[in-house]
Formats: C-alpha cells, structure tokens, sequence
C-alpha cells in the first residue's frame, strides 16, 4: 500500500485527504500542530451550501470529522525536515519521530509573522537565512545563531552543530520549550536590532550588550511551508511555494496548496487546490509502480 503524508489540518489538507482516502490503496497520514488560520474566523458567510454564516471552527471540525470516516490518520505534532530516503521517497520528521511516505503535501497556510526589529529584512540572503539544513555551509566555522524557543528552533540549532564554531539560541525573551543539548549555547534577552555593514556582523540586546555574529537562523513558531519545501529544495517565491497548474511543485511528488502558494486567501480556493493536488498525487503514485 502507498503511503501519503499531508502536513497541514486546514482546507486545503483536509480537502487533499478526502480525495486521497476514497483511494483503497492509499493509506493517509495528516500531520498538523493543530493552529489552523480558519479556528479564528467567528463567521462565514461566503461559503457555499450554508444558508446561515458557520464559525471557521465548526467548518474545520466537520471536515476532520468526513476524513477520519474515511479512515485518515491524524497526528498531532509539528514537521521539524523533510528529505529524501536513498530509493528517492520521503522521509519526514516530526517531534514525535520519523517516517517515509511515496508522496507529500504541504498546506500548512501562509506564515503571518516574523520578529518585528530592525535588520531581518534589511539581512536577508546577506546573514540571515531561513533554512539551516540549506545554508549551513555558508557558514561553516563561524559563530550563529537560531532566533526561537520551541522544538524547530532547536532543530534547526542542532543542525548547525555540524559546521559551525558555536551556536546559540536567541529566545527574544521567551522561555525556552524544549531541554538545551551540550554544545548550543542560550541568551534569553530581548533583542532590538540585527547590525551590519554589507553582511550581518552582531545581534545587540535591548539592555544595549551584543553578540558577535557571521549568520542568523529564524526559527520562530513552528517550520512553515516555504521553509519544509526549502529543506528539500523545492522552488519558493519569497515565502510562496511555487506550484504548476496540477499543483505539483519542482520536486517529483510534492505538493503543495493552500495559503502556501498565494492566490486568494479563501476556503473555496484551499479546497479546489486540496482536490487539484490529492488528484495529481493520485496519478504520480500510479505512474510510479
């Protein structure tokens, strides 16, 4: 039996693993932290086939509750990588552990936030990076640092381990999730500013101290879209994932739809690109025997 693996409990995941679950020989797995965008829309009034306005929560929970009739597994963790397995399947792996799936689709929505201070725009591509897994060559014997405080911040600290002189995790002032392993250095001040010349050079601290630095890995929250389909090197348009017409990104059997890929943000639209996507997943697993 197939295997495949949809990141991401909103509509456009939910419509995917609908699709994909009325397949016999598929067998689907939806991992999600559980935050979906739609949990914060009180009314719609937009959507088709509810004569009076339904709660984006209400809307969610019943497509869950169609998928999981149709035997869909549900697991609730967050995506820290995804890679290729050496026979080119997927290998993900989650916080609760690893697995390897014959197809993948990212909707996980669009990431709305990012630190707020001065210097993560004006940095980027010149020290900061949003991918340890992509760019930790560049950095190779220099000092860095992971700004975040949950499971993929320190994912992505752990894998700059490998190359880099030292590394720190720069909380902002939040309290650090998960235990500190030996070797990950840790500042739990707020930070104001990210300083520089033609490349990034130091993070200075609201109490006016700085650390010397060469890089600079956000991590805040959870991994969102465009930083799993970099990991795996998937085409991304700054914080899009860039998709065909059949929803197929540059990579052979990832997906991705949703508020990940642009267009308009609404369910009606997330649903279509879930539907288009599991369709197309549907015809690689078939021409892949």
């Amino acid at each position: 039996m197939k295997k495949a693996l949809i990141i991401g409990s909103g509509p456009a995941g939910i419509s995917a693993s609908l699709y994909l679950a009325r397949n016999n020989n598929i067998e689907v797995t939806v991992v999600s932290h559980g935050e979906s965008a739609l949990l914060k829309a009180d009314k719609i009034e937009n959507y088709f086939g509810f004569a009076e306005p339904v709660s984006g929560k209400a809307l969610l929970e019943n497509g869950i509750a169609g998928a999981k009739r149709l035997g869909v597994k549900f697991e609730k963790s967050e995506v820290l990588n995804l890679q290729f397995t050496n026979d080119l399947k997927f290998e993900a792996l989650t916080t609760l552990g690893s697995d390897i799936y014959d197809t993948v689709m990212i909707a996980t929505g669009a990431k709305r936030a990012k630190p707020k201070f001065k210097g993560i725009t004006e940095f980027e591509g010149r020290g900061v990076s949003y991918c340890a897994v992509c760019d930790a060559f560049f950095y190779r014997n220099k000092a860095t640092a992971v700004i975040g405080s949950g499971e993929y911040a320190l994912h992505e600290a752990s894998a700059l381990t490998n190359t880099s002189s030292s590394v720190t995790i720069l909380t902002d002032g939040e309290q650090l999730k998960p235990d500190l392993p030996e070797g990950i250095n840790r500042i739990d001040k707020k930070i104001k500013e990210l300083v520089g010349s033609d490349k990034i050079e130091a993070v200075i601290f609201e109490d006016g101290s700085r650390l010397d630095i060469s890089g600079v890995f956000i991590a805040v929250g959870t991994a969102g879209s465009s930083d799993i389909a970099r990991k795996i090197g998937a085409a991304v348009d700054g914080s899009r994932i860039s998709v065909d017409s059949e929803m197929a990104t540059t990579i052979p059997g990832l997906y991705a739809g949703g508020d990940c890929i642009g267009g308009l943000l609404q369910v009606s639209k997330a649903v279509y690109d879930g539907a288009s996507a599991a369709m197309s997943m549907i015809k690689f697993l078939k021409s892949s025997k």
